[in-house]
């Protein structure tokens, strides 16, 4: 069975059990199909969802890349966010840790991989529409392959 681009973007993003258990709960890894399903009066806030679950992922590769503090931050924001029961609840959760993202950007010093993994997250903020949206999708599985976290399997090894 073919696994959908937004579920296979969260298993490359939180391969470790421990993450996956931690972020993603059952509603999020459904958020995609939910959001397909979803009647006119819910479909803002499920593709808010959607939207929450790609930037996650996109920040945990981020932070896992670079072993960025800060881009655990953001990413503890969004899981945060996730249980919000409207987009205006999402929005007000969001707003409120507004540091957290501008704290995100200071002094930030990224290699390449990282500067494409940011552009990506932007896009998920600024996607208005499903195929944006698919398209940042397509566009992280497409670089998440390629990126390189040697570094982590040398810190295991160092322990």
């Amino acid at each position: 069975m073919l696994v959908p681009p937004y579920q296979r973007l969260l298993q490359l993003a939180f391969p470790q059990e421990a993450d996956a258990t931690r972020y993603l709960h059952p509603t999020t890894t459904a958020a995609y199909r939910t959001f397909e399903q979803a009647g006119p009066a819910d479909i803002a806030y499920r593709f808010e969802r959607v939207r929450l679950g790609v930037a996650m992922s996109l920040m945990k590769l981020l932070s896992d890349l670079g072993d960025l503090q800060e881009a655990r931050a953001v990413l503890d924001v969004l899981h945060k966010a996730l249980k919000a029961p409207s987009v205006a609840a999402i929005d007000a959760s969001i707003h409120k840790e507004a540091n957290t993202f501008e704290k995100l950007y200071t002094n930030l010093y990224v290699n390449e991989e990282g500067e494409q993994l940011l552009n990506l997250f932007e896009r998920a903020l600024d996607a208005d529409s499903q195929p944006l949206m698919d398209d940042v999708i397509r566009e992280a599985l497409r670089l998440a392959p390629q990126l390189d976290f040697t570094h982590l399997s040398e810190e295991d090894e160092d322990e």
